[in-house]
């Protein structure tokens, strides 16, 4: 085990969930290279007084369940699963799957089914427990990232160890401005889109949920999109790379979808009647990701980028919209993905991923390292 994961752990628990003495902590470790760092958190919770749960995940295993699952039988497991969130207090999650594609032919239906299913269990997590989750540097995620496992090592330590203290006050200018803001539009190659945030609350991210961290979210106004945006992030969504993904607003309502899957795609928008709909728009501004990984939690923080979310609402920011889909789908408005602005209330706020006003200049990459 790299011995900064003992930093990791440390801080994992005792600054992101903060667990208290008689606490029930369940730690999930997906992939069997997280086993080290599961065992390191696990001493870390019993160390600050808390009880410490594990569940461990084998995506090989999931496949096969998947594969044969029937309705019944999911909502056996997910009541049970519930059972036990219920008595949890903090939830801490490290993923590190040896193939990202390992579930790329569970047929939609079957994938979609589950994912409906076991909605209840994560939406437990997020309402009624302090969680963080991460991902675990391994061979597959280097692969991915196209770098060797020493180099995604530094890079993964960097990004997940910076100094989220002095980005958390860096984005108090931003959350104050995203209160008082009503319209906003975003534009970029092959996107132009509008909508209102009034009165939506307002958050920020900065190592207390996700690790790694950066970014301040909200929602729009429900039926407030109008416009077209396209995604130039490729997403992995259950085992399948999305790629090119257009969406076109009307009234709110992805009334049109493409990609390099267009039926696929739709299936998921058809779900339920919220997967039509966004339940979070964020501005991502870690200093250290730069470029997609294949890889939401670190993609949706590349600085200089917006995710925009077909699905439920994020955490508090709620606007009113429930889906068992919630997909992180990323935007990035640096030059170097053909640039584009963010305006609020018809003011300039961000160009080509750089923030233009003087009170958000310390979220700029250069102010955050």
């Amino acid at each position: 085990m790299d011995q900064r994961n003992k930093i990791l752990a440390k801080n994992l628990v005792n600054v992101s969930v903060k667990v208290k003495p008689g606490e029930k902590v369940m730690v999930v470790g997906r992939g069997s290279a997280t086993y080290g760092l599961v065992s390191q958190i696990i001493k870390e919770v019993a160390a600050a007084g808390g009880l410490p749960f594990s569940q461990l995940v084998n995506y090989t295993v999931l496949r096969a369940m998947q594969m044969s699952a029937t309705e019944k039988q999911l909502e056996i497991l997910a009541d049970s699963e519930l059972e036990l969130m219920k008595q949890m207090d903090c939830y801490i999650a490290v993923t590190g799957v040896e193939n990202a594609y390992e579930l790329s032919d569970v047929p939609t239906e079957k994938s979609l089914l589950y994912n409906k299913i076991m909605h209840k269990v994560s939406a437990e997590r997020v309402k009624n427990t302090r969680w963080v989750v991460l991902r675990y540097p391994n061979y597959a995620m280097a692969q991915s990232a196209k770098m060797s496992k020493e180099a995604f090592e530094d890079f993964f330590y960097n990004v997940c160890c910076l100094d989220y203290a002095k980005m958390d006050r860096a984005m108090d200018p931003l959350k104050a401005l995203m209160e008082k803001t009503d319209r906003v539009r975003l534009t970029g190659v092959g996107t132009d889109i509008s909508f209102s945030i009034k009165n939506v609350p307002v958050f920020k991210c900065a190592g207390d949920a996700n690790i790694p961290d950066g970014e301040v979210y909200t929602a729009p106004v429900k039926y407030s999109v109008n416009g077209v945006i396209t995604y130039n992030t490729p997403s992995v969504n259950d085992g399948y790379t999305y790629d090119n993904i257009r969406f076109v607003f009307k009234e709110g309502k992805i009334v049109e979808a493409t990609c390099n899957n267009t039926e696929k795609l739709n299936k998921i928008l058809d779900t339920d009647e919220g997967a039509r709909y966004i339940g979070e728009f964020a501005i991502g501004v870690n200093p250290y990701i730069t470029f997609p990984i294949m890889d939401t939690l670190f993609d949706e923080k590349i600085a200089g980028s917006i995710h925009f979310t077909p699905g439920s609402y994020c955490g508090d920011s709620n606007n009113g919209n429930m889906s068992a889909v919630h997909w992180d789908l990323v935007f990035i408005q640096t030059e170097q993905y053909g640039g584009g602005e963010i305006y609020f209330d018809d003011v300039l706020i961000r160009k080509n991923g750089r923030f233009v006003l003087k009170e958000l200049e310390g979220l700029n990459p250069e102010n955050l390292k």
